[in-house]
């Protein structure tokens, strides 16, 4: 049997059919090729061009796998031109994060998943939770990338729901009660301060690179049990809020307070069209976050 050379397939498998083919999903296959030794520590990978015939996509959708395959540091070298090169110390790799995937820490998986949607033309970010700080880490890779020239989006949406300032928080809070708690001063500084800096950093790309940024928040009615951050329409990322008790010191005050440490709250990810649960886990967590932006919450003043 002749085969067409710009049909053939890298390894000798076939390409992909499928016409919606997500950047995660051509990470995944070339996760496992790298894993299973297919593609060798060190060795030089298919040009883009050649990847994106393979599998049946546009070359943007092979760029966005390859930028996620190096935020998990299995490629380096990425880039527009020359063809990424599989890392040569792959002991350092972290888990797999594809559909399917083990939950991890917020930090450890919530990183290069915003960093994959910065590369979509128009990155879409809504996240619901207790302060931005998480969002607020995590999407630092992503401009980071923006700012060395290798992802340029022309367009930024960012919609944010956190608490408001003056409802009675479930967490976190003093043990004991009390009217004057120091415990809900500091979250508030917190939830303002880390929206302030998350806002500044990303309207600061409208003057470095012309990108139309939006970002925009609104204040629950309730304490969220539980954080949501829906990427590019795409993907649902969702974490519990899980409550420890525990004594800390604030404003030269011992304090027993009940809290939750939402940067290792552990991330369950729901991929559009990764199968019938994740898609409707998907759809409908976008619907609940519509339908919370659209009535119960309010303006939010990022003040003090």
């Amino acid at each position: 049997m002749v085969v067409d050379p710009k049909h053939a397939s890298v390894n000798g498998r076939k390409r992909s059919q499928r016409p919606h083919t997500s950047p995660r999903e051509v990470a995944d296959e070339l996760r496992a090729r790298i894993r299973s030794g297919t593609l060798r520590a060190g060795q030089r990978m298919p040009t883009q061009a050649r990847l994106a015939d393979e599998f049946g996509v546009e070359r943007g959708v092979v760029r966005q796998a390859l930028y996620l395959l190096q935020t998990e540091h299995l490629l380096t070298n990425v880039s527009k031109g020359s063809p990424a090169t599989v890392a040569s110390d792959l002991g350092l790799s972290g888990a797999p994060t594809g559909p399917g995937a083990a939950p991890q820490p917020t930090m450890v998986a919530l990183g290069p998943r915003i960093a994959t949607a910065f590369a979509a033309p128009h990155v879409e970010i809504d996240a619901l939770c207790l302060t931005s700080v998480s969002l607020n880490l995590a999407i630092g890779e992503g401009l980071r990338q923006i700012h060395a020239g290798r992802l340029n989006p022309a367009k930024i949406d960012v919609r944010v729901l956190l608490p408001g300032r003056d409802i009675d928080l479930a967490f976190p809070v003093s043990v004991e009660d009390r009217e004057d708690d120091p415990v809900h001063e500091r979250w508030l500084a917190q939830r303002n301060a880390q929206g302030q800096v998350l806002r500044h950093n990303l309207l600061a790309l409208r003057a470095t690179h012309g990108i139309d940024v939006h970002v925009s928040f609104r204040a629950l009615p309730f304490t969220p049990p539980v954080k949501l951050y829906l990427l590019n329409g795409m993907e649902a990322l969702f974490a519990y809020y899980t409550l420890t008790r525990r004594k800390e010191e604030i404003d030269h005050e011992h304090l027993e307070l009940y809290d939750s440490e939402g940067t290792q709250s552990m991330l369950f990810a729901f991929e559009q069209g990764a199968g019938l649960r994740d898609t409707t886990f998907v759809e409908q967590s976008h619907l609940w976050f519509n339908a919370l932006w659209e009535t119960i919450s309010s303006e939010l003043a990022l003040t003090g």
